[in-house]
């Protein structure tokens, strides 16, 4: 069965946890997104992510509730642990990710969510939330961490402490997710809209870097921060996108950019 399939439209590379009803999620799924997203990384026709469900009720309830009640803590602390780290390799891959959510996202399948750049969501009846305070633990795959950087500490709490759950709306007001698409036509709408921050629309190579320094750099003082923006922008400076986009400005016409 295969946990996380893998295609490519143009420049976007899609993935899709399949794991049917609900595509919670194993250590084996972790293990098939981590060489998914290393598969993405690595190819230079790729220039973003976009991650999703199957199917169209969830994209992602998080772990198999049911496996972790058999393992032992140690097992545990090592899935925990192989799954952070898979969902830093995302964090840090320097292309796009955006998260089409095509349903419930709850758990660590917002966890999931939570790092990626963008959230996209069909309208509809799915929820989104943090509830494993209802099993007696704490969202540990990211989510205290990644939910309070998101929301700050007061809002990101509240919703953690009380499980509560947000339908398609509340989610949006608060900005956990950016944009809400119909859900007639989703993932076709949202694969249309990842390839405008492809070539020859958008310089894919600096949008990349402009999350490496955003990822990277408020983990770092502010005047760490200005060292690593500079050498990115020298980066960008060097390449032939930067140099199309200087002279498509001076010349008035739209530039097309290449990706380098």
């Amino acid at each position: 069965m295969t946990l996380v399939s893998y295609a490519v439209h143009g420049g976007v590379a899609l993935l899709t946890l399949d794991n049917p009803p609900a595509n919670a999620y194993s250590h084996e799924m972790h293990r098939a997104l981590d060489e998914a997203i290393l598969r993405a990384r690595f190819d230079e026709q790729v220039h973003v992510l976009v991650l999703t469900g199957a199917g169209t009720r969830f994209f992602c309830a998080g772990a198999d509730i049911a496996m972790l009640a058999t393992v032992s803590a140690e097992w545990k602390y090592n899935f925990c642990l192989h799954a952070n780290e898979t969902l830093c390799r995302l964090e840090q891959t320097p292309k796009l990710v955006i998260a089409a959510l095509n349903g419930h996202c709850v758990g660590g399948g917002l966890e999931v969510a939570l790092a990626a750049d963008l959230r996209w969501a069909a309208a509809g009846k799915a929820q989104f939330g943090l509830p494993e305070v209802e099993l007696g633990v704490l969202p540990g795959t990211g989510g205290t961490a990644r939910l309070s950087r998101l929301l700050g500490r007061s809002r990101a709490l509240e919703l953690m402490v009380t499980g509560r759950k947000l339908d398609v709306a509340a989610a949006h007001a608060i900005g956990l997710v950016h944009e809400v698409f119909p859900a007639e036509g989703f993932l076709d709408a949202v694969l249309a809209k990842a390839a405008s921050f492809c070539p020859p629309h958008k310089a894919s190579r600096a949008v990349g870097l402009i999350k490496r320094s955003v990822v990277s750099g408020l983990e770092m003082s502010f005047e760490g921060h200005l060292a690593l923006e500079r050498e990115l922008q020298q980066q960008l400076f060097k390449g032939r996108d930067a140099a199309e986009g200087f002279a498509a400005f001076q010349q008035k016409r739209p530039p097309r950019f290449e990706g380098h």
